[in-house]
């Protein structure tokens, strides 16, 4: 076998390889889109380096457009094929990709990276497949376990039927869940596996220790004191599903004052949660139980912007008031205007709750700039910065050590998804820890042929 790695090398977006088999056939495993600098973006434009009309078939792991971003333009290069994924990743899809056209027709109205019609076509091309349910493309078995990332992603058993070596059997962790999580189950344990392929987001460093509850209430509470603003760039995908749930908590049980209004500014991030509310059997056991009195993500003073009228409400309202909006890097989406609108005030609070990759506005703020470019005028940040850590639904380093320490018989590993210094830093201690001598960081479309 041979794996070829189109993107996510040294970098967290991007994710994109091919598994080609002993026998010649090929899979393809996620698509995603190249997030961060214009220089890194810029390969979203040049085609993919493989023979799309020959792959036997698509696996994608979850709905996160660094993974799935790019799937609509692989059909101008001959694809034909069916694209596997589980139910619930095929419904975020959905919304991931219109809404990924609507903003690439906006940012390229000439040279739009994809439109509407290549969504509609390559959706039409998707089959799903539960958990644990064990299917075929060519002479690839292949099984979806439950990552624990976000709702409905897969961690991906790959055998390979034709092989007559010792490496048979690839596992593909796609991105690992910070378990336990908030909503979902947690990442479900892979048992055997020859070659691993796995992220290393956070391979360098080990999340704190905190109460995403009390983080939150602490937040929010400072606004309420001094009549502020608490700003929270959020993902459309879980985390804003994350923070809703704990706002229905804090609003319950009196830690927060249930006058103080709570703004849902992300269409896309509305969208989703109706999908989490048809997926009840995804839900750990807790959020099942919650569930069955009614649903865990709206609560009184819950305010979602579904149009001016509330728009205008909101940025008329004296004193104290949240506001959730995408993107949650800061690099488009409502929350630039919040920002513009909100961040030179010193009775503002922004709190991140995810990953800032390199380049994005998020980054900056957080690596301490006080004037930043928005919409092409500079902006004082003169509010007050916090992040944590304790939402992120990326595995850290303990816990991607522990998940792959799980797995008998792992003759190699690739470590992908994740920036060098992490990737080196869990490569070290995969090591001296694990014993696995054969850790390999792959550099963008390299092709490696897997022999012991």
């Amino acid at each position: 076998m041979q794996i070829q790695f189109l993107g996510a090398a040294g970098v967290v977006t991007g994710s994109c390889y091919v598994l080609t088999g002993e026998s010649g056939q090929t899979v393809m495993i996620d698509c995603g889109l190249f997030q961060g600098t214009a220089e890194i973006e810029k390969n979203n434009f040049s085609p993919i380096e493989c023979d799309c009309t020959q792959l036997s078939g698509i696996i994608l792991t979850h709905a996160h457009l660094d993974h799935c971003g790019r799937l609509p333009t692989l059909l101008a290069q001959g694809f034909h094929q069916d694209v596997w994924m589980t139910p619930a990743t095929r419904d975020i899809t959905e919304i991931s990709l219109y809404d990924a056209a609507k903003i690439n027709a906006q940012d390229h109205p000439e040279h739009p990276l994809y439109e509407e019609k290549d969504v509609t076509d390559i959706l039409n091309r998707v089959k799903t497949i539960e958990y644990d349910q064990p299917f075929s493309i060519g002479n690839f078995s292949i099984t979806f376990r439950d990552a624990g990332h976000i709702l409905g992603s897969a961690m991906v058993e790959i055998i390979d039927q034709s092989a007559t070596s010792q490496l048979k059997k690839v596992v593909f962790s796609g991105d690992l869940g910070n378990t336990p999580q908030d909503l979902i189950c947690p990442t479900a344990v892979i048992n055997s596996g020859d070659v691993v392929v796995m992220e290393s987001t956070y391979g360098d460093r080990v999340h704190p220790i905190e109460d995403s509850a009390a983080v939150l209430q602490s937040e929010i509470q400072a606004v309420e004191a001094n009549s502020g603003t608490l700003l929270i760039p959020c993902f459309s995908i879980e985390r804003s599903q994350e923070l809703l749930h704990l706002c229905v908590h804090l609003k319950k049980e009196g830690r927060i004052k249930e006058g103080t209004p709570i703004y849902f500014d992300s269409p896309m991030a509305e969208k989703v949660t109706a999908v989490f509310e048809q997926y009840p059997q995804l839900y750990n056991e807790e959020l099942k139980h919650e569930a069955k009195h009614g649903t865990p993500f709206h609560f009184p003073g819950l305010r979602v912007v579904m149009n001016q009228d509330v728009r205008a409400e909101m940025n008329g309202v004296e004193g104290a008031k949240v506001i959730v909006a995408g993107s949650g890097m800061m690099n488009g989406g409502r929350i630039v205007s919040h920002a513009q609108r909100y961040l030179p005030l010193a009775t503002t609070r922004l709190l991140f709750v995810g990953y800032q990759s390199e380049a994005t506005l998020g980054r900056s703020i957080l690596e301490g700039q006080k004037s930043v470019k928005i919409k092409g005028e500079f902006i004082q940040v003169n509010a007050t910065v916090n992040q944590t850590h304790s939402m992120s639904s990326h595995a850290d380093q303990p816990k991607l050590l522990n998940w792959l320490a799980r797995i008998e018989g792992v003759k190699k590993v690739f470590l992908t998804h994740g920036e060098d210094v992490s990737r080196q830093a869990l490569a070290a201690k995969i090591q001296s820890e694990l014993h696995i001598s054969e850790v390999i960081l792959p550099k963008p479309n390299q092709v490696i042929l897997m022999i012991v």
